[in-house]
């Protein structure tokens, strides 16, 4: 009974913790809405995102269930959870692998980043090596992409001290990337070269990221 009531109790902070990490301000209905004021989605654009990454599946949090909010691409292609971490995301490796994808991109660690352990750095990445071993050990031919986490404004910053920690969280993800053999992309320079795209809480983004993001990571389908 201790036992269970423990469990309840941690599963209660953890829920709190990740409350910032939901989806944007407005949820699905907005972001679908965003593309009918006048932003143009990948099908008017005329650019085959769907066709490009139809041998992909993005797995990630809020950030990457935007993708399918926007329909840049198929729901069928995207396992994105609000508030999702790498330990949550493990759950999710069977309905990936019936996926059968041949490119795995990940997007995780801003929900990470609150999770209530005396070393959340730590904990995330022993997570994280958990989640790839299990992607691996049901998709042994899949090529396994980690991405870095996002960034965040200064102002989000300033709201949140712990987003100072995400260069610290991108360094460790690199180096385990290395040691699991997988490739690792750093998306910094979508960032430097667009510092508009942020949505208004400074942690989301605005529509028009998601067909930036895709042209980025396009050039990794090569190697």
């Amino acid at each position: 009974m201790q036992k269970k009531m423990t469990s309840i109790l941690f599963t209660g902070i953890i829920a709190l913790s990740l409350a910032a990490c939901g989806a944007p301000e407005g949820g699905k209905e907005a972001a679908a809405g965003a593309n009918e004021s006048g932003t143009p989605s990948a099908e008017q654009a005329d650019v085959p995102y769907k066709t490009l990454f139809q041998k992909s599946v993005f797995l990630g949090d809020s950030i990457t269930e935007g993708l399918s909010y926007h329909d840049v691409l198929d729901e069928a292609h995207v396992i994105g959870n609000a508030g999702a971490t790498a330990e949550y995301s493990q759950d999710e490796v069977d309905n990936l692998a019936s996926k059968h994808p041949d490119d795995v991109f990940i997007l995780l660690g801003g929900c990470d980043l609150y999770m209530p352990v005396d070393d959340p750095k730590e904990y995330f990445l022993t997570q994280y090596a958990k989640l790839i071993g299990k992607i691996k050990g049901k998709l042994p031919k899949a090529k396994i992409r980690v991405l870095s986490l996002t960034p965040v404004t200064a102002a989000a910053e300033q709201e949140e001290p712990r987003y100072r920690n995400i260069a610290e969280f991108n360094a460790g993800l690199k180096e385990l990337a290395a040691k699991e053999q997988v490739e690792w992309i750093d998306l910094a320079p979508i960032f430097a070269d667009n510092p508009d795209l942020f949505d208004t809480d400074g942690i989301h983004f605005k529509p028009e990221f998601y067909p930036l993001w895709l042209d980025y990571l396009k050039e990794y389908l090569k190697s």
